[in-house]
């Protein structure tokens, strides 16, 4: 028996009786956006230039740390500090004011402390199950609109209302508007899924199961930002059962499709490496298109992505490469990590994860491994 108010709207199959609702019954507090992600990379001038070319702008620049933003008015985006190593180092969200800060600091019983002043605003520090750290934070120093590409106007069939001018778009960097989601993978996947829903009142938009499995439960969720009526990103953050606790991608919005493809046209022309694009998610609907960075983070531009409100439940699908897709090229080994450059990583995480008390046993890396095939 389905079950949900969304049966019929974005979703071909809905909740069985008994699965998980996709939200918490009394979160702690209810974040309203990603505020930015938190990187350490040992050569800060190469990725400074990726950055640019991907269509970032530089707030701050000094000898330990780069700041980068989008052009919608708000806080950096991205936070990247020198370090001898290449590595992820976390997610903030931002919070509705400094009230619910202090809420989730003492129900943690953690610290809050000022943000630097080129910020501004307090923060509470936390970590997930999987020991991603999360910052949830308030108060920032708006930084200001900045200007950004134009949407085109198009003639649709036999609705003209174009005439007698052209279309070209020029092969420049992609404006980067927004940070809009991130994608991370957790060997305690529903402990984190629930950690993120109770404390930050994050309520899931999709769940997807490996194939055969839907009885053991989710194994992937898109999740988004609860703000009642008003409509949220489809996912802020997307969460994945695997054999390790790491970020997958992060993804960054602009105009539409012909900033995304000209702006891709842009980066192969700078030698960057396309993963994966351009094409249409199902969950989500965005156009995207995949890029490894110079360290190899997987980043996206992407457009016209899916808003939800609060009002529609959770869609179940199984998780599937060709499920990935509306349209657009098949799911590159590069993308799924298994070429050859990503093997001896993937099957020494796989190993360290069947090895260590978690969610990632033997069935479930079985049908870890029918995702890429099916």
């Amino acid at each position: 028996m389905r079950i949900g108010a969304h049966a019929g709207v974005h979703s071909e199959q809905g909740a069985l009786r008994g699965e998980h609702p996709g939200r918490s019954r009394s979160p702690v507090i209810k974040v309203h956006d990603l505020a930015w992600l938190e990187f350490e990379k040992p050569d800060l001038a190469a990725a400074e230039i990726f950055a640019h070319a991907f269509g970032f702008q530089t707030v701050t620049r000094t000898a330990d740390e780069l700041q980068l933003r989008g052009a919608n008015a708000g806080a950096p985006c991205v936070l990247i500090r020198r370090g001898t190593q290449t590595r992820f180092r976390g997610i903030a969200f931002t919070a509705h004011d400094d009230l619910d800060v202090y809420t989730l600091a003492e129900a943690h019983g953690a610290p809050t402390s000022p943000l630097p002043k080129s910020l501004g605003g307090v923060s509470v520090q936390l970590a997930d199950p999987g020991g991603i750290p999360v910052k949830v934070v308030a108060g920032l120093h708006p930084l200001p609109e900045l200007p950004t590409q134009l949407p085109h106007e198009f003639n649709f069939g036999r609705q003209v209302s174009r005439i007698n001018t052209t279309q070209r778009p020029p092969r420049t960097a992609a404006v980067v508007q927004r940070l809009g989601h991130v994608v991370m993978q957790s060997s305690k996947y529903l402990e984190a899924l629930n950690w993120y829903l109770d404390n930050l009142g994050l309520i899931v938009s999709d769940f997807l199961y490996f194939p055969g499995q839907r009885g053991r439960g989710p194994t992937m969720s898109f999740i988004r930002c609860d703000r009642g009526s008003v409509p949220a990103d489809h996912h802020t953050l997307a969460l994945a059962l695997g054999p390790a606790n790491r970020y997958v991608h992060s993804a960054y919005q602009v105009t539409d499709l012909d900033a995304l493809a000209a702006g891709g046209e842009y980066l192969c022309a700078q030698g960057y490496f396309r993963s994966w694009g351009i094409g249409r998610h199902i969950q989500g609907s965005q156009i995207f298109d995949y890029w490894r960075d110079p360290d190899g983070f997987l980043v996206e531009h992407f457009a016209d992505g899916d808003v939800f409100d609060n009002s529609l439940e959770p869609g179940w699908a199984p998780f599937t490469a060709s499920g990935l897709a509306q349209w657009g090229p098949p799911a590159t080994a590069d993308f799924l990590g298994t070429s050859p450059k990503h093997a001896r990583h993937e099957v020494v995480s796989m190993i360290t994860g069947l090895r260590e008390k978690n969610e990632f046993d033997v069935k479930r890396l079985i049908g870890l491994l029918k995702v890429a095939t099916s």
